[in-house]
C-alpha cells in the first residue's frame, strides 16, 4: 500500500560539487528536495523510481555514480565485480536519500523513458502492492524546452505541459498524471513522464494529499518537487 511519495528532478548539477560556483543557484530547489525526501522516512519499503533506457529492477549490488558526468563520486564505495551502475535518475535519487540518511535498504526501479502509459501504471500498481507501507521517491525532470537556451530550444507547448504536471502534483491528481500524452512529453523532452505515471499507478484510486514544493526552470528545464501523503496521514 502506497503511503507516501516524493517527486524530485534529477539534473546532475543539483549536486553542489557538480555545479561548482553555480551551486547556490539551486539552493532553493535542493532544499525543497530535502523536505520532500525527508517525508519518506518510516515506510516499510522505499522504492526509487526513475527513467532509464529500459524497464528493470536493480539488485542490492547496484551502485550510484557520477563519474560519467565528470565527478569522481560513487556510492556505496567501490562496486564489486559485475555490479551494475544505476542510471542518472536513480543515482541522483540515491544521492538525495543519502543526504537524509535513509538510503539503507532502498530498492531501485528504472522505467523506460518511452514506456507506454499502461505499462507505467501497471508497474506502479505492482510496486504499491509489494510490501506493507510503501513509499516512492519518483525522479523526473519536466520539459527541456522552456527557453531558447534550453537543451530542446523553445517550444511553446513546454510551459503549459509543465503547468499541467505541476497542478497534478500539487493536488495529488493521479488521474491527470495518468492522462499525460507520451507524444507531447517526448516532443518537449520531459524526461519524467514515465516515472510520474508509475506514481499514478501506485496511487490508483486512493486519496492522497499533495503539496508542490518547487516549480522552477532556471536553465529552461522544468524542475518540479512535490510530496504526497495518504489522506488522513501526516508529512514531515
Amino acid at each position: 500500500m502506497l503511503v507516501a511519495a516524493a517527486v524530485c528532478p534529477h539534473p546532475p548539477i543539483i549536486v553542489p560539487e557538480m555545479a561548482g560556483e553555480a551551486a547556490p543557484e539551486l539552493d532553493v530547489l535542493r532544499a525543497a528536495c530535502d523536505r520532500a525526501v525527508h517525508s519518506l522516512s518510516g515506510a516499510d519499503v522505499l522504492f526509487v523510481v526513475g527513467g532509464g533506457t529500459e524497464t528493470r529492477a536493480y539488485g542490492p549490488d547496484a551502485y550510484a555514480t557520477l563519474r560519467p558526468y565528470g565527478l569522481d563520486w560513487t556510492s556505496p564505495g567501490e562496486p564489486g565485480e559485475g555490479a551494475g551502475a544505476l542510471p542518472l535518475s536513480l543515482t541522483i535519487g540515491h544521492w538525495l536519500l543519502r543526504r537524509q540518511g535513509i538510503e539503507a535498504g532502498a530498492r531501485y526501479q528504472a522505467v523506460a523513458f518511452d514506456a507506454p502509459p499502461r505499462e507505467c501504471l501497471s508497474l506502479g500498481g505492482d510496486l504499491a502492492e509489494s510490501g506493507g507501507r510503501v513509499a516512492l521517491l519518483v525522479m523526473g525532470d519536466g520539459s527541456a524546452a522552456r527557453s531558447e537556451k534550453a537543451p530542446g530550444y523553445l517550444d511553446e507547448r513546454a510551459l503549459p505541459h509543465d503547468e499541467r504536471v505541476a497542478r497534478a502534483l500539487g493536488h495529488a491528481d493521479a488521474a491527470a498524471l495518468a492522462a499525460l500524452d507520451p507524444g507531447l512529453s517526448r516532443d518537449v523532452e520531459a524526461a519524467g513522464r514515465a516515472a510520474w505515471q508509475v506514481l499514478a499507478g501506485a496511487a490508483a484510486d486512493e486519496a492522497f494529499t499533495g503539496e508542490l514544493l518547487a516549480d522552477e526552470a532556471p536553465y529552461g528545464v522544468g524542475y518540479l518537487v512535490a510530496r504526497w501523503s495518504r489522506a488522513g496521514g501526516s508529512s514531515a
